[in-house]
């Protein structure tokens, strides 16, 4: 086995608001607070978030819920037991690099889940220029909706939302496994149309709103060379 640890930064070009999941309301605070490293406080991009959003891009760009009937699902190895499709091997990548289900029949197939996604955490340099810009390392964005007959704003609906200032950037790690019998080539040009498409559409919640557009950097140069010619 090949382990390949793939590395850069995800720079932010608009407010990213990932939700901490915190029910609790306090008076004067904000409504929907961005999640938070436990230790240092600070704001983090979840693995579990790049990784799901890159697997549901792919799976969209590739029409895996138009030719298998996933009823919604993330693609299983399951899905492609229908021996009346063709099972194209790009689609195999996607279980490969994301995982199916334990309790799959044929999950001995395609083996462990070669990716681990750790968690994106906000690097000092954006730290140190957040402080001293703002002195802080979140934004308060207040929002509301509009009456569409008077133009006003409708009671009750002002509500404040945290996010992480556009131009911060996170460091992210993606760890590829590879066994003697994969494609690497193929797996390796399948992430990287993942992250292709993530820099076209949104990460975390309001993307349709503005919020949550990235770029990406890889370390490595030669990477980033073959990211920048990722043809979608």
């Amino acid at each position: 086995m090949n382990i390949k640890n793939i590395t850069g930064k995800i720079i932010l070009e608009s407010g990213l608001h990932i939700g901490a999941g915190d029910s609790e309301m306090h008076i004067g605070g904000v409504d929907n607070p961005v999640i938070k490293d436990a230790i240092s406080g600070r704001p983090y991009i979840p693995g579990s978030s790049i990784k799901g959003k890159i697997r549901s891009l792919l799976e969209y760009y590739m029409n895996i819920h138009m030719k298998y009937n996933t009823k919604g699902q993330p693609l299983q190895a399951k899905h492609l037991e229908d021996e009346s499709k063709k099972i194209e091997e790009n689609d195999k990548d996607i279980i490969k690099l994301f995982g199916t289900s334990g309790s799959d029949s044929n999950k001995h197939e395609f083996g462990i889940t070669r990716t681990i996604f750790s968690d994106a955490h906000i690097n000092e340099a954006s730290v140190k220029s957040l402080e001293l810009k703002t002195g802080q390392l979140t934004e308060i964005k207040a929002e509301t909706a509009i009456d569409r007959v008077k133009g006003t704003a409708l009671n009750g609906s002002l509500r404040f939302i945290e996010r992480v200032p556009r131009g911060a950037e996170f460091n992210f790690s993606v760890s590829l496994k590879t066994f003697p019998n994969d494609d690497f080539d193929s797996l390796k040009s399948t992430l990287l149309k993942g992250f292709k498409l993530l820099t076209l559409d949104a990460l975390g919640g309001s993307g349709s709103r503005g919020y949550g557009r990235v770029s990406i950097k890889f370390d490595d140069e030669n990477l980033q060379k073959e990211f920048e010619d990722t043809k979608l």
